[in-house]
């Protein structure tokens, strides 16, 4: 998929929250971003920053236009005030100290919600102003995801509209997992996949090729039922806690009820086998010493994560090491770095330690050659 403008300047979640930091008191950011990547975590590392404002959290998808009206407030000569209309006190209207007003899901509110929201979103007033210093920010998903979020032109006119990317494993893992208390496993499992996890939709031009397709995330041309997100593996992460009160089955089940078939299925493998595997490190610093398997389901698992992960620096320590695996291991390698759809191939039949390994092992492939 081609990229646009707005892809190629993605915004991390820090950059994000420094651009609403300097301008939400005049600008009103709307952040897009991949469902469940952290975008309502802004208004909490916003309101560390700023410790004198009151926190504030509209979600439009509850909302009509009766709940953006303001009290009418009422005086008797002889009794205390009292209101005909009571406010939403998620907008914050009834605090005299400066606000951060975070509008959630904007993109799926109702039309009248949204032409209702406009003049606070551009002028900080909905019948009464804001107090000074007020910050007011957005956010909705893609469109592209196709949950129902859609901007008219003069809605956007009247804000920012910014992309925030989706975090990298490693972003994922040190800003979040360790502070979060991701359990061990999850993050582990999260550092061996890589990237996969973490993938763009829009980088999967077809979600149902096993070989070039991604049976991890959400893809709107094929829609998952669950499907690994930030969010969603938090949540597998408690049922991983909770390992030892349930049986194996019942974890699998949740884990594939949370976070999809693929993304269940191997993490739940992988949980009982960790024990069992090498690290990726150990194989690319200690080829010739890291651990063997044992089993013939956690030597392909070992296989299978090395397919995945492959990268340029990874080869050589790799090649070392599988030839020490049984020859059925390294012919499931190498059958699948043969398959013209294997993207990764190139990089791979282009390494000298795996051009000698082919010459080595040719009657493997003579097959083939029929």
């Amino acid at each position: 998929m081609k990229q646009t403008a707005d892809m190629l300047f993605a915004q991390t979640l820090d950059e994000v929250v420094d651009s609403i930091a300097a301008t939400g008191h005049i600008v009103t950011t709307l952040v897009q971003g991949h469902m469940g990547t952290g975008k309502s975590s802004i208004l909490k590392v916003l309101a560390k920053q700023f410790p004198d404002h009151v926190p504030c959290y509209f979600d439009c998808t509850t909302k009509d236009l009766g709940d953006l009206m303001l009290p009418k407030i009422l005086r008797d000569d002889d009794t205390d005030n009292y209101v005909k209309f009571i406010p939403n006190e998620e907008m914050g209207l009834h605090h005299d100290k400066p606000i951060i007003l975070m509008i959630d899901e904007f993109g799926k509110a109702n039309p009248s919600v949204k032409n209702g929201m406009m003049r606070i979103m551009l002028e900080r007033t909905m019948g009464k102003k804001l107090p000074e210093g007020s910050i007011v920010f957005a956010t909705t998903n893609l469109g592209a995801e196709g949950v129902g979020d859609l901007l008219l032109p003069h809605h956007r006119n009247r804000i920012t509209v910014v992309r925030m990317k989706k975090p990298t494993a490693g972003e994922w893992i040190e800003n979040y997992a360790f502070n979060a208390g991701i359990h061990p496993s999850m993050i582990l499992w999260v550092k061996e996949c890589g990237e996969q996890l973490f993938q763009s939709f829009e980088e999967v031009e077809n979600p149902n090729d096993e070989t070039g397709g991604n049976p991890y995330i959400y893809h709107p041309q094929a829609p998952r039922p669950a499907f690994v997100t930030p969010r969603s593996l938090e949540l597998a992460s408690h049922w991983l806690w909770a390992k030892d009160k349930i049986s194996n089955g019942a974890l699998k089940s949740a884990l594939i009820g949370t976070i999809g078939d693929r993304a269940g299925s191997d993490l739940g493998a992988y949980v009982m086998l960790v024990d069992e595997l090498p690290r990726q490190e150990d194989i690319k610093n200690d080829p010739a010493s890291a651990k063997i398997p044992t089993t013939a389901s956690a030597i392909v698992m070992v296989v299978y994560r090395a397919l995945a992960t492959m990268n340029r620096e990874f080869v050589d320590s790799w090649m070392v090491y599988l030839n020490r695996l049984d020859k059925e291991a390294q012919g499931l390698f190498a059958m699948q770095v043969r398959n013209p759809k294997y993207q990764k191939q190139a990089m791979v039949m282009g390494n000298k330690k795996f051009t000698e390994w082919c010459m080595a092992n040719n009657y493997m492939f003579s097959a083939d050659k029929r």
